[in-house]
């Protein structure tokens, strides 16, 4: 098993792309067991069967929509069982709003709420109830670096991840268990192309943007690859620090974010919304 592999068996939420499937590839090359978390049955069958083959290892499927409290109930439980113990677990499921918090529906606002916050905090109390006995375990939680920003209810969400989590790993890392944020930036997968095409944000006159509009409008050198995110995560998860920020540039993004004023920091995010 490579050196930084971090327990024996991980949970993923979102696992079926972008960033969560990441993790799957390289948490199995590491060795680990897996339960994959996602909406479509078929693609997580195809994505298990592919990961089975390539590294050997067990991979369960566990379809669920976290929208749903069905979802949620059949995540916790598969968190919270005693057979083939759960001792990482990644909450990366989550999407956006093109919209501004005005345009939005109140329901997609608390949906978006729900999955971002409410979510993390179910699966991680129910990760914790035997992680702590225990003494060892590991929870990643994927933030990102929008949560340093005002950028709407998205980034307030992220700023709450990102508390929760450094919050958690000082009071939970000296019982054993490891709680990491990690916070990127711009990273190509699905996200983006997954956004309302009717979304607004930032385009002149109001006029409506497409996605892949959006993700023009975003320079070249703040995307990062989902590869290189993951393998910064897994190594600052390794070493037991609270909060990841993967890349140089966006350590500096950050640390400038912090002395920029908010009404400035404002008019820059909606750049990339």
């Amino acid at each position: 098993m490579a050196q930084r592999a971090i327990g024996t068996r991980a949970l993923i939420t979102g696992a079926s792309s972008g960033i969560g499937a990441e993790f799957a590839r390289q948490l199995a090359a590491d060795g680990l067991d897996l339960v994959l978390v996602a909406r479509s049955r078929e693609r997580l069958e195809a994505f298990a069967e592919e990961l089975r083959a390539a590294h050997d290892i067990e991979v369960e499927v566990l379809p669920a929509d976290l929208l749903t409290k069905a979802g949620v109930k059949a995540a916790e439980a598969r968190v919270a069982a005693s057979v083939n113990r759960i001792d990482v677990l990644v909450n990366n499921a989550g999407f956006g709003l093109a919209k501004d918090f005005d345009a939005n529906s109140v329901d997609d606002e608390l949906e978006l709420l729900s999955i971002l916050v409410e979510v993390p905090l179910r699966l991680t109390h129910a990760a914790l109830a035997h992680m702590l006995p225990a003494g060892s375990g590991t929870i990643i939680n994927i933030a990102s670096v929008a949560g340093y920003s005002p950028r709407g209810t998205y980034g307030a969400a992220k700023a709450w991840l990102l508390s929760f989590s450094r919050w958690a790993n000082i009071a939970y890392k000296r019982r054993g268990v490891r709680v990491t944020a990690i916070a990127p930036g711009f990273v190509r997968t699905e996200f983006h192309s997954r956004l309302s095409t009717d979304a607004h944000a930032a385009a002149p006159q109001g006029e409506p943007r497409e996605p892949a509009q959006l993700e023009r409008a975003i320079p070249d050198f703040l995307w990062l690859s989902a590869p290189d995110v993951v393998r910064a995560a897994l190594i600052d998860t390794a070493r037991g620090r609270a909060v990841s920020i993967p890349s140089l540039r966006y350590k500096l993004i950050v640390a400038a974010a912090k002395l920029t004023p908010d009404a400035l920091a404002e008019r820059v995010a909606r750049v990339g919304r």
